[in-house]
């Protein structure tokens, strides 16, 4: 089998497990609709002051739905030891890890992307900003599963280790945050967006590059 066999194999058999598990699907799309509904329901209702704080509750409810996501991501292949004979196999552990991201990303980061601009119309949001809130999610939905996952491959291992993988990639989410609910102030007062999106397409590439390769070490210590 080619390496390249071997990431589909990977990619189909997680999206697989995926669909059969529907509430880990739904579970963090509706946290991310529950949070932003919630948001209209505790201020006033000044539709330009919700408007004006629209895109940081977004971007604020896309980064927790990401964290409760990735519990998913690697707990069931370590309990099963599906997860050891990933690192035990022939072809390189961190082309496989990409692959699971890929799927987790498309099972769970790409349905926040398409469910945004209805949120963002609930928000207040003008269309105009729509289109730059979808690119900048699809720019940084990833980058938020590639950082989250390097910390749920350190704490996979741990029994209760759903609040330090929050307390260790929130803080490495910031930087996702404040371009991405930037880009989308701007936009929504006229200024040019190309500086927010070209400093996240950098991130998604740098973290292409270096996070599974990461992740890859984060596993093997965690399994030995």
């Amino acid at each position: 089998m080619s390496a390249r066999a071997a990431f589909a194999g990977v990619l189909r058999r997680d999206l697989q497990l995926g669909l059969r598990q529907r509430s880990d699907l739904i579970l963090p799309l509706l946290f991310f609709v529950m949070i932003v509904c919630l948001f209209p329901l505790g201020t006033r209702p000044e539709g330009q002051l919700l408007a004006r704080y629209g895109p940081a509750i977004l971007w604020i409810a896309a980064l927790l739905s990401t964290v409760l996501a990735l519990e998913r991501l690697f707990r069931s292949d370590f309990e099963d030891g599906s997860l050891e004979q990933i690192l035990l196999s022939p072809y390189p552990t961190a082309w496989l890890v990409l692959a699971k991201l890929l799927a987790h990303w498309l099972s769970s980061g790409l349905l926040l992307v398409v469910i945004s601009p209805l949120l963002a119309l609930v928000l207040g949001l003008p269309p105009k900003v729509i289109p730059v809130l979808t690119l900048g999610l699809l720019l940084g939905t990833p980058v938020l599963s590639l950082v989250g996952a390097i910390g749920m491959a350190l704490t996979v291992g741990l029994p209760r280790g759903g609040m330090l993988l929050a307390l260790l990639v929130l803080p490495l989410y910031t930087p996702v945050l404040i371009f991405g609910a930037n880009s989308v102030s701007a936009a929504l007062d006229g200024l040019p967006v190309q500086g927010p999106m070209l400093l996240m397409a950098a991130m998604l590439v740098l973290a292409l590059t270096l996070a599974p390769l990461a992740i890859a070490a984060a596993l093997r210590l965690s399994v030995e």
